[in-house]
């Protein structure tokens, strides 16, 4: 059992580790401050402008699902305690 966990906790780290690197490589570059006629930001009036949250939910995900893993764990620990009294 403890080497299933073991994998398990290998496995979801290393998909998350891939998971963002690809993320962070897939961000096209900015483009160029001002434009034609030195007017800036002519057009684009959104709140937050264009802020990219999908690596924050990839980490929050990761971090949710080592969180459960860890308390599943412990639940599981706990019951073999018992059992062994």
């Amino acid at each position: 059992m403890k080497n299933l966990i073991f994998n398990s906790i290998r496995n979801i780290l290393l998909v998350a580790a891939l998971t963002i690197s690809f993320n962070s490589l897939a961000q096209a570059p900015p483009p160029p401050p001002g434009g034609a006629g030195g007017a800036s930001n002519t057009g684009n009036n959104s709140n937050g402008g264009s802020a990219p949250i999908g690596g924050g939910l990839f980490i929050l995900l990761g971090l949710g699902a080592a969180y459960g893993g860890k308390k599943i764990y412990q639940f599981y620990k706990e019951g073999e305690e018992t059992l062994e009294d």
